[in-house]
């Protein structure tokens, strides 16, 4: 395996490095949503239309989202910028300060759900991830929506995102939420000796 860095994409170190050897193996983004810009009718939409039943996650949901983030562990694009560690029963948890959303079957099975890191009032999803039987259907989209309504109920102002820039499902999810693209990465790969 090699090296990797990772720097914003208009960083003057990228020309440098690629001349020496290095290249772009994975690109990323960062995204921020501001609570005057939230369309609250149109997120509620966004949940109420989803298939299953969303709301946010609680102590009791642990083994459901340990579940669902095993069988979804490969399904990160982007590498080293973008990795998601394995979830362990404590950080599975929610809690005051890390906040979760799902999207549930009648049966009770989780099939999507958002996890948001609460700074004040500032909230930054930490990942977003959906069953691969249930893609495509909305239930991202409405799992971050949910959490944009709740967290801006209760006075978070800014909400930032972010992820592989090759992953186009998560960037139409975000723009639909009205995430605005403010950042761009690069990772520069260089293979070991």
């Amino acid at each position: 395996m090699g090296e990797a860095i990772v720097l914003p994409a208009d960083d003057p170190q990228r020309e440098q490095l690629e001349r020496a050897s290095w290249h772009v193996s994975a690109r990323s983004f960062g995204a921020q949503l501001d609570v005057d810009r939230i369309e609250s009718e149109g997120l509620g939409r966004l949940v109420t239309r989803a298939d299953g039943a969303i709301r946010e996650l609680r102590a009791d949901d642990v083994d459901a989202v340990l579940t669902l983030d095993a069988a979804t562990s490969g399904d990160y694009p982007g590498g080293v910028a973008t990795r998601h560690d394995p979830l362990t029963p404590h950080s599975a948890a929610p809690s005051e300060s890390r906040r979760a959303f799902g999207a549930f079957l009648a049966d009770g099975e989780l099939v999507a759900m958002t996890f948001v890191d609460v700074h004040g009032a500032t909230a930054e999803t930490d990942f977003t991830v959906v069953h691969p039987e249930w893609r495509r259907r909305g239930v991202a989209t409405a799992v971050k929506a949910a959490s944009i309504l709740a967290l801006s109920s209760e006075g978070v102002t800014r909400f930032r995102t972010g992820g592989s820039a090759d992953n186009e499902a998560i960037l139409r999810a975000n723009a639909t939420l009205g995430y605005v693209r403010d950042e761009e990465w690069i990772t520069l790969t260089r293979e070991s000796a």
